[in-house]
């Protein structure tokens, strides 16, 4: 097995056991919202061939990845433990996605276990084509500081953002946002997307705003604000989910 991910959650095991075991508590941190997020969901996590550790610290998901639950000071120690590329799979040309999807929906636990463990998410998902630079370049979000130091700037897309970093990582920016929640914060997620090559030839990207409790003008002023910044960047791709 391969391309260990991790993160430390200020939460103990049981309560991170019960984020994996729900399926109502798994969508609010895995993906983002669309039609076909709970039947991905039942089969990552819920089919036939998922095996749960009897401690209740290891869960085997569909397809093979480790979810591993370690107490250690400061909370709960998650990790995800790629299975072994079959280089003959469907899926093997994604691989790469799929490991950067682990890491953005680890940061997406923990942050709903640590600012929402009892909301319920609402997220507006953009996703773009590969063009010359990066997105993160392009939003204004290459020089943030440090995890877990205050930042304020204004994006590309003209919103006003302030709050804390959330991580950083080779690929993704993850910054906590006064702005996307009435109460707290909510967590925006920018990735750049890897070459692959006769299917996403120049690479991509996409963005995660995942907001809670905004009355819909101010998801509509959110929306609109990163529609208006697509159109006018990438004008041939498709809406917002």
């Amino acid at each position: 097995m391969t391309n260990n991910l991790s993160v430390v959650i200020n939460a103990d095991a049981p309560q991170v056991w019960t984020m994996l075991r729900e399926p109502a508590k798994v969508a609010q941190w895995h993906g983002w919202e669309a039609d076909e997020l709970a039947a991905e969901i039942n089969e990552i996590y819920f089919h036939k061939d998922v095996v749960e550790a009897p401690d209740h610290t290891s869960l085997t998901t569909h397809g093979g990845d480790v979810f591993d639950l370690k107490p250690v000071p400061g909370g709960t120690l998650v990790s995800v433990t790629r299975a072994a590329l079959d280089h003959n799979s469907e899926w093997a040309a994604w691989d790469e996605d799929i490991t950067q999807g682990w890491l953005t929906f680890l940061q997406q636990l923990r942050f709903a276990l640590e600012h929402h463990p009892h909301g319920k998410r609402h997220t507006l998902f953009f996703e773009f084509p590969g063009t010359p630079g990066s997105v993160i370049e392009k939003l204004g979000l290459a020089d943030v500081p440090k995890p877990g130091e205050k930042y304020g700037l204004t994006l590309a897309t003209g919103e006003e953002i302030t709050g804390k970093v959330w991580y950083r990582s080779n690929h993704q920016v993850g910054l906590t946002v006064h702005s996307y929640a009435e109460h707290g914060d909510g967590l925006l997620i920018v990735a750049d997307q890897p070459v692959i090559e006769n299917i996403r030839p120049h690479g991509g990207a996409l963005v995660i705003a995942s907001t809670y409790d905004l009355g819909a003008h101010k998801l509509e002023s959110i929306s609109s604000l990163w529609e208006g910044w697509r159109t006018e960047n990438y004008p041939a791709t498709e809406a917002a989910h």
